[in-house]
């Protein structure tokens, strides 16, 4: 049984050689250079990756499901390029397809870094993720940045996780949070979400405000220190730009420029 590694980049020449070491063992490797400005694309040829040039698109699924169209093995994992895959879950996946398994895909456990600390709290871990799957029988919707992948048929577990590194500079956080609440706000925006004051208490204080007391106090994020301090109140923050980029951005629809 042979497996594909699909992965898609943009500027991750940084994280991506760790990534593409650790998915030796796959048969093939595909990653869709998305529009990166830095080495990605020669990086990834260097380990031997089938590379293909992509626009970087808001909804990136899109992306992932063309690197599902490109591969010609039996089995697929989807990578992120800041996950990698500890050795013992590289034995792991290996084994698995070699056994000719009944399920059509299999959730692994994800353990989140962050800046360099491996979060065990906070509902941080085990952040189950489907990402091994059959070729042909997974795919994403596409119709939102955060949704699931979705598998036709029955699903399994594995039990040795990834390690998923995201934040290992203040820049990373910055440039991500721009990023994802961009997206968010105009997702709200076209499912007819505008600003108003029941939003305004909503996303400013209401929801920030549960779901750091849920991570942090009754999850215990606070067990993980100053990282997990730092992880719920991004979170905060996350709810608080994308509507502040909600009233921007219909502000900016209301009067166009002329």
């Amino acid at each position: 049984m042979s497996l594909t590694v699909c992965i898609i980049a943009h500027n991750e020449e940084e994280k991506l050689p760790e990534v593409l070491e650790s998915v030796r063992f796959a048969d093939e490797v595909i990653v869709a250079d998305c529009g990166s400005r830095d080495e990605t694309n020669l990086i990834a040829r260097s380990f031997g990756a089938r590379v293909f040039s992509r626009p970087n698109l808001a909804n990136l699924n899109i992306n992932k499901n063309f690197t599902f169209d490109q591969a010609k093995s039996e089995w697929i994992l989807c990578l992120d390029a800041d996950e990698v895959v500890p050795p013992e879950t590289a034995r792991e996946i290996q084994e698995v397809i070699r056994r000719k398994p009944a399920q059509a895909g299999f959730y692994l456990p994800r353990r989140n870094h962050f800046f360099g600390q491996w979060l065990r709290h906070g509902g941080q871990y085990p952040d189950w993720q489907l990402r091994l799957f059959r070729r042909g029988q997974g795919r994403f919707p596409e119709a939102h940045i955060h949704e699931r992948l979705k598998v036709e048929g029955t699903v399994g577990r594995l039990r040795h996780p990834l390690d998923h590194y995201p934040y290992s500079t203040p820049e990373d956080i910055r440039r991500k949070l721009d990023f994802y609440t961009a997206f968010e706000a105009e997702h709200l925006y076209r499912t007819g979400v505008r600003p108003s004051p029941l939003h305004a208490l909503r996303l400013l204080y209401a929801t920030p405000a549960q779901r750091f007391l849920r991570r942090y106090l009754l999850k215990g994020g606070f067990l993980d220190g100053r990282p997990g301090l730092q992880a719920a109140l991004m979170d905060v923050r996350n709810f608080r730009q994308r509507y502040r980029k909600l009233r921007t951005l219909a502000a900016k629809l209301a009067h166009p420029a002329r």
